[in-house]
């Protein structure tokens, strides 16, 4: 069994409602007829009887839900609710139920906001700003998390590095040029995803140009700082740094560059020092090794909310509400936990 078949086969387990709010986009119908065919998920797609009939052509719509926010009965429980959540920063009906019925995020994040769904995955037609913004103004931050940060799960075929050639790498989509703080904040967060996942220890290395010390400059000193910043929140972590690539995932290159590293040459959490470097990165293994890449999903939302490359294809989609449905699960079972122990 593939790892990302594993992912499903948990997701199955204990089918979670998920939100697809662009149903303007063929590859999201085709996703949606293998989701419910593979039985992942309960899905509800958002859309108005026009743009279900134009882009779901030859699709078997029969076991999806379709909910058009145009004339949905419970709008005006939603803008009554975004109202009050949003009242601070000039929100008014009027605005609320534009923003809803002109831009389907915000309807569905409205709907996790309801408990009336688990998660939502958008991003196919849409830029990550579209996605993320209705997201932290509605679903805030998790408690406990100091920011929002995104991973790409990689699935590098016949590969000997990583777990078995899975990867997470961060953050690929949202923190431009993390400070020292949040790059820390962001390795944590990457560590904790992988294990949630993978069910595996998660080895994280930080990477840089420099691997210990074999380079000076200001961009090598946030990343040391970063790492001394997590290894004292997180001191059960196993984690490391700098490390140039090479060094983090082979070992004969670890034994040379970094020998008393217990990171180097075993790593499988890849956090990169910013932006650029992160999406240079996994678009490379991703094209040239011919890797799944499912994402960037968020970490850090206080709910499941989870972005797409507009170049991914229905199986990426597919992959990512699986992963979704997986984060649902075990929000739930964070949260009953926490009621039994106040309880």
């Amino acid at each position: 069994m593939s790892f990302i078949d594993s992912i499903k086969e948990r997701a199955r387990k204990d089918k979670k409602t998920i939100v697809l709010p662009e149903s303007m986009d063929p590859r999201v119908w085709e996703a949606a007829e293998k989701i419910i065919k593979e039985d992942i998920a309960n899905l509800i797609i958002l859309g108005t009887p026009d743009e279900v009939e134009t882009y779901s052509r030859g699709i078997d719509r029969s076991k999806i839900t379709i909910i058009d926010p145009h004339t949905s009965p419970v709008l005006p429980l939603y803008v009554s609710k975004l109202v009050e959540l949003r009242k601070n920063k000039g929100m008014t009906p009027e605005l609320a139920k534009q923003m809803m019925i002109e831009d389907y995020m915000y309807y569905a994040c409205m709907m996790v906001k309801m408990g009336h769904a688990d998660g939502v995955v958008s991003g196919a037609c849409h830029s990550s700003a579209n996605t993320l913004r209705p997201s932290l103004q509605i679903l805030k931050t998790k408690p406990g998390v100091k920011l929002v940060s995104a991973f790409f799960l990689m699935i590098v075929p016949d590969c000997e590095y990583g777990l078995n050639g899975t990867f997470v790498f961060a953050d690929c989509g949202i923190e431009q040029d993390p400070d020292a703080e949040k790059l820390a904040a962001i390795a944590i967060s990457s560590a904790d995803t992988f294990s949630l996942l993978t069910g595996e220890e998660p080895v994280v290395a930080m990477l840089s140009h420099s691997t210990k010390g074999s380079a000076s400059h200001p961009k090598v000193d946030k990343v040391v700082a970063a790492t001394r910043i997590a290894k004292h929140l997180r001191p059960d972590l196993n984690l490391d740094g700098e490390l140039q690539a090479d060094a983090a995932m082979v070992s004969s290159v670890a034994e040379s560059k970094a020998p008393t590293s217990r990171v180097a040459g075993r790593a499988n959490v890849l956090v990169f020092p910013d932006l650029d470097a992160g999406n240079i990165g996994y678009k490379l293994v991703q094209r040239l090794a011919k890797a799944e890449a499912y994402g960037p999903v968020t970490q850090g939302i206080a709910r499941p909310v989870n972005d797409l490359s507009r170049g991914c294809c229905a199986d990426d989609i597919v992959g990512v509400v699986a992963i979704t449905v997986v984060q649902a699960q075990a929000l739930e079972a964070e949260e009953k936990a926490a009621q039994q122990q106040n309880n």
